[in-house]
């Protein structure tokens, strides 16, 4: 790998930020610690940073005259887990953890200030490092985007650590690379009674067994095959005892898809199915569908962008990443402006690469790939700002 001279001069500095952020997590909206040190670290640097945006975020802007303006986004939060990792820093805060990564992504993204701030006027535009609140269900982005972060952007661009994927791999393509994370509750209101004695009642439960089968129908039987998308009944809830027949039950669930039109369907779908199958039971049910993250979908050139910049660091091995169906707010931002998320590989055991997986309590990193993401940055910058 070609890791950035400037990068490797403050490796230790950058791994010191990434313990520091994961003994210390705090949860969306909650990151007061947090932004308070990435704005004292900012000041430090020389730049001014824009505290409390969108409520706790931080923004900070390296100008170097005129030309385009790059956003460049990390995410803050960590999760509501108990850490069982072993890590010699480990989370100090019980049940709250930094089991996705974003831990790593605001050290690559200081690394990243750091190095910038330190070179001599050598571009033309200015670099906006953005450093988000909330991703982890509460849309961030959003106030971020309300707060005016965006404002006078040209471009934005975002890294996601992979354990997915090795490191020295980086997973970069235009389109989409995270799904729709929409959520539903289904309540059925049934008739309930004695288990003996099922005439004259309405067996929820019966009612949300078949459901749960005709739902998996919308994308074994209504989707292109060729197009990822998913129903998962996450929950159920009801009944009371053995020999009693339920009168309510509760389904909770998520669907995904990679694109709008697909999105679209499996609501329409659902609601025609929960509607016939209403019907066919005589049972009145409920649906609550909510949406959530749209589809994150990178932009043809500034994705071209970033594989040209990875290629100078990693080779042959950026390209296509491990696409997965989890959702990212980053998408919000893609909405608005020209941008491209990608993937680091992070995987700390090569070849049991789903050892620690992301929003599990022992997650971990190769902390060999907090030097990967700064160094993309860094040619990436060199790329669209340089002379």
């Amino acid at each position: 790998m070609n890791i950035r001279t400037e990068i490797k001069e403050i490796e230790s500095l950058i791994i010191d930020w990434r313990r520091d952020f994961h003994q210390y997590p705090e949860l969306s909206f909650e990151e007061h610690r947090t932004s308070a040190l990435i704005g004292d670290e900012l000041r430090s640097m020389g730049l001014e940073p824009r505290m409390n945006v969108g409520k706790t975020g931080v923004t900070a802007d390296l100008k170097f005259g005129d030309g385009p303006v790059i956003g460049l986004r990390a995410d803050m939060d960590a999760l509501p887990i108990q850490e069982t990792s072993g890590l010699d820093f480990m989370s100090k805060h019980d049940g709250v953890m930094h089991a996705c990564g974003h831990d790593g992504h605001m050290a690559m993204l200081l690394g990243t200030a750091k190095a910038l701030t330190q070179k001599e006027n050598s571009y033309k535009g200015t670099i906006r490092f953005i450093f988000q609140p909330a991703e982890e269900g509460q849309g961030g982005a959003r106030y971020m985007i309300k707060d005016g972060c965006l404002d006078g952007v040209n471009e934005i661009y975002g890294i996601h650590v992979w354990n997915y994927q090795p490191v020295g791999e980086v997973g970069v393509k235009d389109g989409p690379v995270l799904a729709a994370a929409d959520m539903f509750k289904i309540k059925i209101k049934g008739k309930g009674g004695h288990g003996a004695a099922p005439q004259g009642t309405v067996d929820s439960i019966v009612v949300a067994s078949h459901l749960v089968q005709a739902l998996q129908t919308i994308v074994s039987r209504n989707t292109n095959p060729l197009e990822s998308t998913v129903v998962t009944i996450g929950k159920i809830n009801g009944g009371h005892n053995f020999n009693i027949i339920a009168e309510e039950v509760t389904l909770s669930g998520t669907a995904r898809a990679y694109t709008e039109e697909n999105r679209t369907l499996i609501k329409t779908r659902m609601a025609d199915i929960i509607d016939g199958v209403a019907k066919t039971y005589n049972a009145e049910i409920l649906f609550d569908y909510e949406d959530g993250y749209p589809p994150t979908i990178n932009h043809s050139e500034p994705a071209a962008r970033v594989l040209k910049a990875a290629e100078e660091v990693v080779g042959e091995k950026a390209g296509m990443p491990y696409l997965s169906m989890g959702g990212e707010d980053f998408s919000y931002y893609l909405q608005k402006i020209p941008g491209c998320f990608f993937f680091v590989g992070s995987a700390p055991n090569k070849q049991k690469l789903f050892e620690t997986p992301h929003h599990c309590s022992h997650f971990t990193m190769d902390e060999q790939a907090l030097l990967v993401g700064p160094s993309i940055y860094l040619n990436l910058v060199d790329n669209i700002l340089g002379n």
